[in-house]
């Protein structure tokens, strides 16, 4: 475990990372994992329509997406074949660009890190080797650690309490428009990155202070950023 630096009588100060769009390109395999298992269960919706929902928990995703009369009963099935589908996409996960340098220096700077995903635990591991940059990463939660998914910020708190970190002393990373209202919920600043195939516009529209391409162009500006700022808070190491 990572040994971030708490302020004298403070609580430590940190950054919560999403990591489906955010560190890892897989929102549009997401959203084909989606496709393929709405149409396993004759439900024919639109990649686009699939793709502005992503980000959003599994449940969530398919009551938005489905119409209020269908068999309930298989929705459960439908989740189920798009983490099967999902998962034979492993293989072809990678890092974005500059992800595992933003979480390095996030934790050289004496900030916790966190990765705040509501993805399967299985995914998560799969995810995490992906990024290789545990050394640096103090917390993780996974689905198992909320009850209720984003926008709700649930998997937020339990981010927080897991690294340790006040919601006033943390900044929230995500490309979803579900991440800002999440973080929102708790008055946590949002940095948005449009990585995730979400426009700039719309991570704005729901909250997000700053926008960036993705986690190089965050690393190339951090020191004006929202995580910046945090890090000018820091004492001296």
């Amino acid at each position: 475990m990572p040994d971030s630096i708490t302020p004298p009588g403070g609580t430590r100060r940190g950054v919560l990372f999403d990591v489906d769009g955010t560190l890892i390109d897989s929102s549009y395999i997401h959203t084909i994992a989606w496709w393929g298992a709405f149409r396993q269960y004759g439900h024919h919706v639109p990649m686009a329509a699939i793709h502005q929902l992503v980000g959003m928990g599994g449940a969530r995703l398919v009551d938005n997406l489905l119409p209020p009369a269908r068999d309930r009963d298989e929705d459960e099935d439908i989740m189920a074949s798009h983490g099967a589908l999902y998962a034979s996409h492993w293989p072809s996960l990678r890092a974005l660009d500059g992800a595992k340098e933003l979480l390095g220096q996030c934790h050289a700077g004496g900030l916790a890190v966190a990765l705040a995903s509501s993805a399967r635990e299985r995914d998560m591991q799969v995810m995490r080797s992906v990024l290789d940059a545990d050394a640096f990463i103090d917390a993780a939660t996974s689905a198992n650690d909320a009850k209720e998914s984003k926008p709700a910020p649930d998997i937020l708190e339990a981010a927080l309490a897991a690294a340790g970190v006040d919601a006033a002393g943390a900044v929230y990373v995500g490309d979803a428009v579900w991440d800002m209202k999440a973080a929102g919920a708790l008055g946590i600043p949002a940095i948005g990155v449009t990585c995730g195939g979400i426009q700039a516009s719309q991570l704005r529209e729901a909250g997000a202070v700053e926008v960036y391409d993705g986690p190089r162009h965050l690393l190339e500006n951090l020191g004006s950023s929202a995580i910046g700022r945090l890090l000018a808070l820091q004492p001296n190491p």
